[in-house]
C-alpha cells in the first residue's frame, strides 16, 4: 500500500516541524516553499538568536497569549517547551535558559536551529521545492484533492496542510496568501491586524530621544470612554509591569510597548484617543519622590535645576523634561517654588503623551487574527468545512507576548497538524 501524500505549504518553523512529524510517521510528504530558502523568518526570531520557547508551565504559558489562547490547549499537551528542548538536545543543539525563563540555543544563532530542521527534513526523506508558489487548492466533494501551483502544476495530496504564516514582515515571504485561499474556500477571517508593533506619537519632540532606552519604568494605557460603556469611571486602562521602553524617531516601543500594544491597536480601532503615561520612578510614591528632591535641593542650594536633575534622569532626557516644565534650566535649587517643584514631581510619574496609531503592520513582529478558529478542530486542526484541510502557525488566530511563546506555538500546532495528517 502506497504511504500517504501530504502536501506542506510554507517552510517556516510550523511548516517544517509538520513536515518532519509527518515523515516520522512514513509519509510522503512535500514541502513547498516561495522563498529560495527555508525558515526565513525564523532566522529573525529573538533578533537573530532565536527566542525557541519558554519553560512557563502550561496554564502560565497560556496566559500569555490573547483570549484564544486556549485553544491551543490540546497542541501544548502534544508537542510542549520540554518536548520541543528535547527534540533538540537529542540532535546535538545546547540550549540556555535566560531570565523570564527565555530558552535560546547556546550558540545564539538562528540558523544552528535551522541547520537541525533542514537536516531532520532531509533524514525523513522530505521532498522540498524552494521557488514555488501555490496559487490554489484544488477541492472535491468538500474534500483536498491538489495542490495548484502559479506555475499551473498540479501536485495531488490526500492532504494539505497551510502554515503560509500571516502578513507581517513581507519581505520573508509572510504575504497573506494562504489566508485568502482559506477564505475563498468558506473559512471565516478574523481581521488580520498588528501584534507586537511599536507605537506612534502627537508629540515631535520625542525625535530627539530617538535610541534612548529607559529602564525599570511602568506604562499606564488609558482610553476616555462615552458614556454607557459600561465602564464606571468613564475610562479603561491598562497598567503594565516594570520594565523597559525605547524611544524611537516616530514614538515608542521596547518590550513594554510591544507587550500591550495588540491591545492599543484593538483600543485605536474603536477611538483615537488613547495615551499613555510613562512613571519614571514607580519604585517611589509621589511623597518618596518629593522627599528625595527636597533632599537633592538641601544638599547643594547653588545647584542648578538641570545638574540636580542628572541625579534622577538620563542625560539626554533632562533637557525634554526642563523644556515641559518650562523651568529655566539654570534657576538654582533655593530659587524653584513649590508650585515648580511639585511640577517636576509629577512629570517625573505621570508624563503623559498621545498615542495616535501603530506602525503598519508590515512592521509588525506577528499578525493578529487570521482563521477563526471557530472553523478549526482544537485537537487535531484540520477544517470543520474542508476535509483534510489543515492549519498551523501564525495563519490562525492565535498570538501572544513576546518571550518565546509564539514561537513555540508555531511548532506546536505543526506538530500536532503533521501528525494529524498523518494518522
Amino acid at each position: 500500500m502506497s504511504a500517504k501524500r501530504i502536501v506542506i505549504v510554507g517552510a517556516g518553523p510550523a511548516g517544517m516541524m509538520a513536515a518532519i512529524r509527518a515523515g516520522e510517521l512514513g509519509c510522503d510528504v512535500t514541502l513547498i516553499e516561495k522563498n529560495s530558502s527555508l525558515g526565513k523568518k525564523l532566522l529573525l526570531s529573538g533578533k537573530g538568536r532565536c527566542n525557541l520557547t519558554n519553560l512557563n508551565d502550561l496554564d502560565s504559558f497560556i496566559k500569555r497569549f490573547s483570549k484564544n489562547g486556549p485553544f491551543l490547549r490540546d497542541a501544548f499537551k502534544k508537542f510542549f517547551n520540554q518536548d520541543l528542548m528535547r527534540f533538540f538536545e537529542k540532535r546535538g543543539l545546547k540550549l540556555n535558559t535566560e531570565r523570564q525563563l527565555r530558552v535560546f540555543p547556546a550558540t545564539n544563532r538562528a540558523d544552528s536551529v535551522l541547520k537541525i530542521l533542514e537536516k531532520e527534513l532531509q533524514k525523513n526523506k522530505v521532498k522540498i521545492f524552494c521557488k514555488t508558489e501555490m496559487k490554489d487548492i484544488l477541492v472535491g466533494n468538500n474534500q483536498v484533492r491538489a495542490l495548484l501551483l502559479r506555475d499551473a502544476r498540479v501536485i495531488g495530496a490526500q492532504k494539505i496542510i497551510l502554515a503560509t504564516g500571516g502578513v507581517s514582515y513581507p519581505f520573508t515571504g509572510s504575504t497573506g496568501e494562504g489566508i485568502n485561499i482559506a477564505k475563498n474556500l468558506g473559512h471565516h477571517i478574523v481581521c488580520v491586524r498588528p501584534g507586537l508593533v511599536p507605537l506612534e506619537t502627537r508629540q515631535q519632540y520625542l525625535k530627539g530621544l530617538e535610541g534612548l532606552t529607559l529602564k525599570n519604568i511602568r506604562l499606564k494605557f488609558t482610553q476616555p470612554l462615552r458614556a454607557g460603556a459600561g465602564f464606571s469611571d468613564g475610562k479603561r486602562e491598562i497598567v503594565s509591569d516594570i520594565g523597559e521602553l525605547l524611544f524611537t524617531g516616530f514614538g515608542i516601543s521596547g518590550p513594554l510597548v510591544l507587550s500591550l500594544s495588540g491591545q492599543i491597536v484593538d483600543w485605536l480601532r474603536e477611538n483615537k484617543n488613547v495615551y499613555v503615561e510613562i512613571d519614571l520612578k514607580p519604585a517611589l510614591s509621589k511623597e518618596q519622590l518629593n522627599a528625595r528632591v527636597l533632599r537633592e535641593f538641601k544638599v547643594d542650594p547653588k545647584k542648578s535645576i538641570r545638574n540636580i536633575l542628572k541625579n534622577l534622569l538620563p542625560k539626554s532626557l533632562i533637557d525634554v523634561i526642563i523644556d515641559i516644565i518650562k523651568i529655566n534650566p539654570d534657576k538654582r535649587a533655593n530659587q524653584i517654588t513649590q508650585e515648580e517643584r511639585l511640577r517636576i514631581i509629577s512629570l517625573l510619574k505621570s508624563w503623559r503623551l498621545n498615542i495616535t496609531r501603530s506602525r503598519p503592520i508590515q512592521e509588525a513582529m506577528i499578525t493578529r487574527g487570521g482563521v477563526s478558529l471557530k472553523d478549526i478542530n482544537p485537537r487535531t486542526l484540520e477544517s470543520r468545512l474542508i476535509k483534510g484541510l489543515y492549519f498551523c502557525g501564525e495563519m490562525i488566530d492565535v498570538d501572544a507576548d513576546t518571550g518565546g511563546f509564539n514561537l513555540q506555538a508555531a511548532f506546536s500546532t505543526g506538530y500536532l497538524a503533521g501528525e494529524s495528517a498523518a494518522l
